[in-house]
């Protein structure tokens, strides 16, 4: 697997080929609708696991998303995987980790969001912060907010992120009124409970965003050992992602342990066909986690240095464009009037036309 993504890599030539740039940034920004189609899918695999608890399939897709594929791909990239870390500094390493542990938070927290809020509110305002904070916060403590707006090219990339959050806020209306239509309200639905948690869901789940930012170093210095930048920043991911592996697995383990419904031993007692596939579908679902932000690497190398900050918009934006994509063709809007699929067909639209503010502030 390891093996396949590093050789299918060769496929994207990596950033400026062309002195204006465009090319680069078309291809970035088709890297990260890439990376946000396997973010808006990871869970279809994951829903086919049966007799299992979420928290010992959570757990399981965790291992492959957050510690074997980092992992492993870093030990294909790097020349001397041991050394490499130990040459970054404590406080670089406990910065970036610390951010993935935010993160980590995000993804626990997201659970309870859905629970209060309901599936497509809740979706649509903890992504709407995290596309905010996550894209506008890092130019913001770099000092280079107000650069922003010093050019046309920055007004229409700020244009771009507005835009894109006023999609991601069509998108989840019309799913508001996909569920309203097929199951009503929801038993646990509590507004002013949900906001609230759907706010810090991505408060914190912009963390990643921040630790990629923050992690810059590491990519530096996978460079200077000869990583192509296109690979650059997936060293990076086994701190990042550890630090939310912490987080995520603490969450589950203890759940498992302490709570007497829930049972690691019951779960592994399955017939072996059963755990083979329920492991299947857990590791398939959390390879594809994994891979949105593989490929996230990959768009941002082809991004401007100078628009860094529009990468986590891409993602965020795609993941909401690609989910709704997704749930049309797998059949959840059926039986629903045509007034919330049109809704959400022009909140597509919206973020398509986002994509493109953002492509014309690169010229």
């Amino acid at each position: 697997m390891v093996a396949a993504i590093l050789l299918a890599a060769q496929v994207s030539r990596g950033a400026g080929q062309r002195d204006d740039g465009m090319p680069a940034i078309l291809v970035g920004m088709g890297w990260h609708l890439v990376g946000a189609f396997c973010a808006a899918s990871f869970y279809a695999p994951i829903e086919k696991v049966r007799k299992w608890s979420w928290e010992t399939t959570w757990a399981i897709a965790g291992f492959f998303s957050w510690i074997l594929l980092p992992i492993s791909v870093s030990l294909c990239l790097l020349p001397d995987f041991r050394a490499f870390y130990a040459a970054l500094g404590a406080s670089l390493i406990l910065k970036v980790a610390l951010f993935g542990a935010m993160w980590g938070i995000g993804n626990v927290s997201y659970g309870l969001t859905m629970r209060h809020l309901g599936i497509s509110i809740g979706i649509g305002v903890a992504i709407g912060v995290t596309l905010v904070v996550g894209t506008l916060a890092p130019p913001l403590l770099h000092g280079q907010f107000a650069q922003i707006f010093e050019s046309r090219s920055g007004m229409w990339t700020l244009s771009g992120v507005l835009v894109a959050l006023v999609g991601v806020a069509i998108v989840s209306y019309a799913g508001h009124q996909k569920e309203m239509q097929l199951k009503g309200e929801e038993r646990e639905f509590n507004l002013k409970l949900g906001l609230l948690l759907a706010v810090l869901c991505g408060i914190f789940s912009s963390g990643m965003s921040f630790a990629i930012d923050a992690a810059r170093p590491i990519a530096a210095a996978a460079m200077h050992l000869g990583v192509k930048p296109l690979y650059s920043a997936l060293p990076s991911y086994v701190i990042i992602m550890g630090g939310g592996a912490i987080v995520n697995l603490s969450y589950c383990f203890l759940r498992l342990a302490f709570k007497r419904d829930l049972s690691l031993r019951a779960d592994l007692a399955q017939p072996g066909a059963t755990i083979v596939k329920n492991g299947s579908m857990a590791a398939a679902g959390g390879i594809m986690w994994y891979l949105q932000f593989f490929f996230y690497a990959w768009g941002a190398a082809n991004i401007p240095a100078h628009m860094a900050y529009i990468n986590w918009m891409l993602h965020m934006s795609g993941y909401v464009l690609c989910g709704a994509i997704v749930g049309l063709a797998v059949g959840e809007w059926k039986g629903v009037s045509t007034r919330p699929v049109r809704l959400l067909w022009a909140g597509m639209l919206v973020i398509v036309a986002a994509a493109n503010l953002v492509g014309m502030g690169a010229r």
